[in-house]
């Protein structure tokens, strides 16, 4: 895993299960990183988002290579679903399921072991030269109210493949 710096702007979850951030150089895949190494491998992510890109769709299959994730979904808008088709096949390579939806939302719900960890995010999966500001817990009310949000979603969404 790539050295990032998460470190600058984030302390460990277990010294502080709820935290935010506000800055600039910060990318998902380094938040999924700074996440992996404290927690071990990812039984399951859940990525939810409006826009993303080869470079951290590339990044994610590095992570499932090298075992992190074990198992992935994305849920990406229904608006981007021109994007999404170019990107198909490298989606394939990273989630088990990808489905379309009328989604603006930037989320990670990720279950490692026992811990269940949400990330709500201001950034697409796409490397900005921008500010961006997040919060991750490991609060368990917040996890199941936005698990239980896109339980509701994806009864009306659109599974990938059905384009």
């Amino acid at each position: 895993m790539r050295k990032t710096k998460v470190n600058n702007y984030l302390e460990p979850l277990a010294d502080k299960p709820f935290q935010a951030y506000l800055g600039k150089g910060l990318h998902l895949l380094g938040i999924l990183n700074w996440i992996a190494s404290q927690t071990g491998p990812f039984d399951r992510l859940f990525v939810s988002t409006y826009s993303t890109s080869d470079e951290f769709l590339s990044g994610l299959i590095n992570l499932k290579r090298e075992g992190y994730i074990k198992a992935a979904v994305l849920v990406a808008d229904v608006k981007a679903a021109k994007k999404t088709v170019i990107l198909e096949d490298i989606m394939k390579q990273c989630f088990d399921d990808v489905i379309l939806a009328e989604n603006h939302s930037k989320v990670m719900l990720i279950i490692s072991g026992e811990q269940l960890i949400s990330v709500v995010t201001s950034q697409n999966q796409t490397r900005g030269n921008r500010t961006e500001c997040g919060i991750i817990t490991t609060d368990l009310e917040i996890y199941q109210y936005i698990a239980n949000g896109f339980l509701q979603l994806k009864t009306s969404a659109l599974p990938l493949d059905r384009l």
